[in-house]
């Protein structure tokens, strides 16, 4: 995670309270049954985070 930190730094500043996601590892969902759990069109991610508020992205065909 240090690197993480470090990296973006270069770039952007970072201040106490920020939060940094960076997705889940390749192949997590590889060991998962059918279906597998990849995001397909129309799919619907929402994160919320407490005084901060709430994204929404829908997923469409590429």
């Amino acid at each position: 995670m240090a690197e993480v930190v470090r990296y973006l730094s270069q770039f952007m500043t970072l201040y106490p309270g920020d939060v940094i996601n960076t997705g889940t590892p390749a192949g997590v969902a590889m060991g998962r049954p059918e279906p597998k759990p990849y995001l397909r069109a129309g799919d619907v991610v929402e994160l919320e985070i407490d005084g901060l508020g709430r994204q929404r992205q829908e997923f469409k065909d590429a």
